[in-house]
């Protein structure tokens, strides 16, 4: 019988028959909370009302129109929307599916615009799984191992994590951006170097959050020499830290930001956006796609934004964000080294006696949690992180429920 890949394997035992909110239903009638969000995508919670209205209401009218071929309403709508939450600057918008293409639309540009050949990415990043953008990601040798040669041009400056060296978030925001520095005079000339390409908070290298001082280094720098700075706010936009976009966190100002995740729900749909004058220095022909900026998409993703600010979800991630870090450190063990995190993104790292990442031991709290109808999943180089990522949804009610059964597997691991 034709099977999924034997790759492809789940990290919960849930077969899903419907959800709403933050609640998962299974095949046999199971009620789990969802804290994951399909790593961050559902933000207004599986099948908002409003979202499947939209949605709904576009597929009778059209499915597909190509946005370099023919103009549609939702696309249209969507680029109103977001000139209401983005930065005022970025005004000039890319649409693609994945948010691998739009950290490749992102590199793209930055090579075309400055006619400089190489990036500098920050270890631990996660930006994706092409050739391009597993080039760029650090958070883990399996994005990028088996497939080489990878793409060249790509140099690799640390990140301030500073539970990892041991440090105080000052030395190893000074450490990173003194290397970083040695980077620029050793690896890559400025003047050769055309973008930083960073998250405001580590995804999948383990939800290590950033901070001013860093950020505003790497703005310093590339003012300094010319260098682009682009946020991956692939996972930490459209609300999820506790502001719209993950890098208003640390008063910072990008040159290009890209979108996905987040932003329609769970319907695919990713972008950039830039300035207008940025853009414009994209090449004829450099910025396409099938599939890009897609009717149905567009207008859950128009959906999506009304119902982020019509149900304050911003401020709730806030809220809801700093209950659930806070009951998660309250909750924390002997076993757990670390928890950190920003808004709804929560991550406990789970390390042994000896200081060194006790895999196994997250592996069987996840799965425990699982069992207990509670859904997470891991993450970090070790995958020694248990992430908590629940939808912008999510009530006081649904994070103390959460962290009762959280405290209940932690007795058990």
């Amino acid at each position: 019988m034709t099977a999924l890949s034997p790759l492809l394997k789940q990290a919960t035992p849930v077969t899903v028959d419907h959800a709403l909110g933050c609640e998962v239903f299974d095949s046999d009638g199971g009620r789990h909370l969802d804290f994951t969000a399909g790593i961050g995508v559902v933000s207004t919670g599986h099948c908002h009302p409003k979202v499947v209205a939209a949605a709904q209401e576009q597929v009778g009218k059209l499915i597909h129109g190509q946005y370099t071929t023919v103009m549609h309403q939702p696309l249209l709508e969507l680029i109103g929307k977001l000139s209401g939450v983005l930065p005022s600057h970025l005004d000039s918008l890319f649409f693609a599916n994945s948010g691998s293409e739009a950290l490749e639309a992102s590199l793209r540009l930055s090579r075309q615009a400055t006619g400089r050949p190489n990036v500098i990415v920050f270890h631990g990043g996660f930006h994706g799984r092409t050739v391009a953008t597993a080039t760029m990601t650090t958070s883990g040798t399996r994005f990028s191992a088996g497939f080489s040669p990878l793409m060249g041009g790509v140099h690799v400056a640390p990140f301030p994590t500073a539970y990892r060296y041991g440090w105080s978030e000052e030395e190893a925001t000074a450490f990173a951006l003194k290397e970083l520095d040695y980077i620029l005079a050793t690896l890559t000339s400025p003047q050769e170097t055309a973008a930083f390409i960073v998250e405001p908070v580590l995804g999948e290298g383990g939800y290590i959050p950033g901070n001013t001082a860093f950020f505003q280094g790497l703005r310093e720098r590339a003012d300094k020499h010319g260098i682009l700075l682009v946020m991956d706010e692939v996972q930490t936009g459209f609300g999820r830290t506790g502001k719209m976009f993950g890098h208003q966190h640390f008063d910072v100002r990008p040159d290009i930001i890209t979108l996905a995740k987040g932003i329609a729900s769970g319907f695919p749909i990713s972008g950039i956006a830039a300035s207008e004058e940025l853009m414009a220095k994209a090449w004829p022909g450099s910025q396409g796609g099938t599939y890009g900026g897609n009717a149905v998409a567009c207008a859950a993703a128009v959906a999506t934004l009304g119902v982020i600010e019509e149900e304050g979800l911003v401020a709730n991630s806030a809220e809801r964000g700093t209950q659930l870090l806070a009951g998660a450190r309250a909750a924390a063990i002997d076993g757990i080294g670390d928890v950190r995190g920003l808004g709804l993104l929560v991550g406990s790292e789970f390390t042994a006696a000896d200081g060194t990442p006790d895999s196994a031991r997250a592996a069987k709290a996840q799965q425990t949690a699982a069992r207990k109808g509670l859904l997470l999943l891991t993450c970090g180089a070790h995958m020694n992180v248990v992430r908590m990522i629940p939808p912008l949804v999510v009530t006081a009610e649904q994070v103390d429920e959460a962290l009762g059964i959280w405290s209940e597997v932690l007795k058990e691991v």
